[in-house]
């Protein structure tokens, strides 16, 4: 025999069961009855309660909405085209009975049948970085509206890709290779091939630049890094971590019984008969499985030109003196992420002719350009970056590119090289143009060397580019000049910031814009370096030559309403 839980317990809920208690729209057995239903068939509590008949939807709604201060809204008018998609994880929206109804700037309105559920309002606060405002709604419509949505927000993994992507495969090249016959099993399972195509394509298709799958203790979370920012796209059930990184490391010929040390891949997505993406692919062994970086090397960013890139016009005039020259050396500078690799490439673009013999050493080759001579870096093997220079120079090359300076020994030979009629093309990881010439002072070249073989050093930084639904904003002449303005830019030209529409998710940026600071190496630059001088002095010569900083760059592209001040600010020093 069954005995009922004591009507006491009933009393000492809490959240929305005890203030319907206390208002008296429930009696205590009622209360306990509900809550014994929804533990046992593991439905939420408003779920059984409106099941019993204790209370009606709509008066529960109501109650709701008055107790709490939230409105109510009524979603019978409204349709489920027109909400806002991909706001939040569709397991979540699913699990813990919300939906999203809009966002305006930073704050998201939240529909939920239950607003004393913190639990899943901190969750979609840690989820979306918004602030959540509560809206009411009576609980059936709240389902139905879940249950339209998940039909195209949570599909099956089987029903995951479309017909439209048919056409979409790995490349031949990429398929699994006999070392990994032995796991079949684990990597040709066909919901999760179908799954890795859709988010492979899915990220090609919002313009990701890296996708981020990380397993975590309770979950399995995938994110596209898109206009420089994460944003999440997905979480998978937590069983698939295993199957995917499997089917990852296979395409990408990397061993997949070696879980304990790090590895590097690079894998092929042909997505119609003319166009493949290439994946350059790392994995890291974390605490709750293998983190898998993958990042998107499209060869089609090469070939828009140098004008794509966003050089001012007196920018693009230097630079384009400084490659077309015979011998010497570009440096392009910048953190991970400004788009080095794609500068440098343009540029090689450019000078891709015929009669012109280009090599290249990078670790490893980002982008494949026909007619250009690429080696991959392999130190393993003793295919280090000074001898595969040294192997060039036997190769009769008319131009070089050095994926990056890293010591003593590959600058010498990149500056010997770019001494004895050689254009060498090359990066460094410095903040800005003057403080290069330092580093290759502190590395150990001579003075002497740098100011004879450095042409033009570029400075480079990405800013997110605000959206065409940009609107102008208004700010006090005061913090403009603490940004770095001057007074005669004062003359009104209107400045806009961010505002949100559909086509940018609400963010207001859509796409980047490059910054620079272009800085050619002049006789008076040289001097100074021939001196020792610092970088502070190479930097006030560079300004009194009329070479603006990344910060000023970055300000004309804010006068132009390609990007905003805030933007600026993030991205730059002064």
């Amino acid at each position: 025999m069954t005995v009922p839980a004591p009507a006491s317990s009933a009393a000492n809920s809490s959240g929305l069961p005890r203030m319907l208690l206390q208002a008296q729209l429930l009696n205590a057995q009622q209360l306990e009855s509900a809550q014994r239903s929804s533990t046992v068939e593991k439905l939420p509590f408003i779920e059984t309660l409106i099941r019993s008949g204790a209370i009606g939807a709509d008066t529960l709604a109501q109650f709701c909405s008055n107790t709490f201060g939230y409105p109510l809204l009524d979603l019978s008018a409204v349709n489920p085209d027109a909400l806002p998609q991909k706001m939040i994880d569709p397991r979540l929206m699913s699990s813990h009975g919300v939906i999203v109804l809009s966002r305006r700037g930073g704050k998201l309105s939240l529909g939920m049948a239950d607003p004393s559920q913190q639990r899943a309002i901190e969750q979609v606060k840690f989820q979306t970085g918004l602030a959540v405002e509560p809206v009411v709604i009576a609980y059936p419509q709240l389902v139905d509206m879940i249950a339209r949505l998940s039909q195209s927000a949570e599909q099956n993994l089987t029903e995951l890709i479309g017909d439209d992507l048919d056409s979409v495969s790995f490349a031949e090249d990429a398929e699994p290779s006999a070392d990994n016959e032995t796991s079949a099993s684990e990597i040709d399972d066909a919901p999760v091939v179908r799954f890795l195509q859709k988010i492979l394509t899915d990220a090609i298709n919002m313009g990701a630049s890296d996708l981020h799958f990380e397993p975590f203790e309770k979950f399995y979370r995938i994110r596209f890094r898109v206009d420089g920012e994460l944003r999440e796209i997905a979480r998978p059930p937590l069983a698939i971590k295993e199957k995917l990184a499997s089917r990852i490391k296979v395409i990408s010929r990397l061993d997949i019984s070696e879980k304990r040390v790090p590895q590097d891949g690079r894998m092929k997505l042909q997505v119609s008969t003319t166009r493949s993406i290439d994946f350059r692919v790392s994995t890291l062994p974390t605490l709750f499985g293998e983190k898998i970086v993958m990042r998107i090397l499209d060869g089609s960013q090469a070939q828009l030109g140098i004008d794509a890139l966003g050089y001012e016009p007196d920018q693009k005039a230097l630079l384009l003196d400084a490659i077309h020259r015979p011998y010497g050396m570009v440096l392009v500078t910048g953190p991970t992420g400004s788009g080095k690799t794609v500068s440098l490439y343009t540029c090689l673009n450019l000078l891709n002719q015929p009669g012109t013999n280009i090599a290249t050493a990078e670790d490893p080759a980002e982008i494949n350009l026909p007619g250009i001579n690429q080696v991959n870096i392999n130190e393993r093997a003793g295919l280090t970056f000074p001898v595969a220079l040294r192997a060039f120079l036997r190769q009769d090359p008319d131009i070089i590119m050095v994926g990056e300076i890293r010591d003593l020994e590959t600058a010498d030979i990149a500056i010997k090289a770019a001494q004895t009629g050689h254009m060498v093309f090359s990066t460094l990881h410095t903040n800005d143009a003057p403080s290069t010439l330092t580093r290759l002072l502190n590395m150990g070249v001579a003075a002497f060397n740098i100011g004879a073989a450095v042409n033009l050093i570029t400075a480079q930084r990405l800013a997110r580019r605000l959206c065409s639904c940009k609107q102008p904003v208004e700010m006090q002449e005061k913090a403009l000049l603490a940004a770095g303005f001057d007074e005669s830019q004062l003359d009104g030209t209107p400045l806009y910031g961010p505002a949100g529409c559909e086509r940018c998710s609400g963010s207001g940026y859509k796409g980047r814009v490059g910054i620079y600071q272009v800085m050619p190496v002049s006789e008076a630059i040289e001097s100074i370096i021939l001196a020792h001088g610092t970088a502070l002095e190479i930097e006030a010569q560079a300004r009194r030559e009329g070479i603006r900083t990344l910060r000023e760059s970055g300000l004309l592209k804010v006068r132009h309403g390609l990007t905003s001040l805030e933007e600026i600010l993030s991205c730059t020093n002064q």
